[in-house]
């Protein structure tokens, strides 16, 4: 896979030294905002991440190469760009990479880039989930999915409000992913603490998180675990 992805200097050095490192969507660059909101805002999570003691790693795909770490011009460009870039999901990799196009990464095609550049951890607004009606549509987002099988730790504040929250839990609890609960006992819905459902597990320190994710991996199960921080 080396001769699609292409790494930042910044991003392989703190790999190489164990450094922290987050990743980030850019689907929110291209088509949650307008621009220049968009540049603005991601340029601010990534400081934030920096300013916290570790190194953000924007994700995205430019001129058909899997980038792990995007440059501040790089961002500026799919900003611009807005939603002429396409927004790129597991089934659309092989075509736009072939194509060498552009490509805007959702939470499943960055937890992908993510675990072939070796980043652990991946933090987000809110995962795709099970539409209401899907019982008959079969609208299930692809992040389902990509959670019960890519070794990444995603930290969101939830499920989508609009989607069947229950039946999004029960998915992830067939597929065999744990639902943590970050200092909270309560899944929150993206723009709101409350749900009134509950998460698998809480948890309430960084380093317990640390090590259920990596005891997970020992134990040689597959896939990630979901980690939900409620808004402030």
């Amino acid at each position: 896979m080396n001769q699609f992805l292409s790494i930042s200097p910044e991003v392989q050095h703190a790999l190489d030294n164990n450094m922290p490192v987050v990743a980030l969507e850019s689907t929110i660059i291209s088509h949650g905002m307008p621009y220049p909101q968009n540049v603005e805002t991601a340029l601010r999570v990534e400081q934030t991440i920096r300013d916290n003691g570790a190194v953000p790693a924007t994700i995205a795909i430019i001129g058909g190469k899997l980038k792990a770490g995007c440059t501040p011009d790089e961002i500026e460009y799919l900003g611009k760009k807005g939603q002429a870039v396409t927004k790129v999901s597991r089934r659309d990799l092989p075509a736009i990479i072939a194509g060498g196009e552009d490509g805007a990464t959702t939470v499943t095609t960055t937890m992908i880039i993510a675990a072939m550049a070796g980043i652990k951890v991946f933090a987000t607004g809110g995962i795709g989930g099970v539409h209401r009606g899907a019982e008959t549509t079969m609208d299930i987002s692809a992040d389902l999915e990509e959670l019960a099988m890519t070794p990444v730790m995603v930290i969101c504040a939830g499920a989508k409000s609009i989607l069947d929250l229950g039946l999004t839990l029960e998915y992830l609890e067939t597929k065999g992913v744990p639902v943590i609960g970050y200092g909270t006992d309560e899944l929150p819905a993206f723009y709101t603490r409350h749900s009134g459902f509950k998460v698998d597990y809480r948890v309430d320190s960084p380093e317990k998180l640390a090590k259920l994710f990596g005891i997970k991996q020992l134990l040689g199960l597959q896939g990630g675990i979901l980690v939900t921080n409620p808004i402030p």
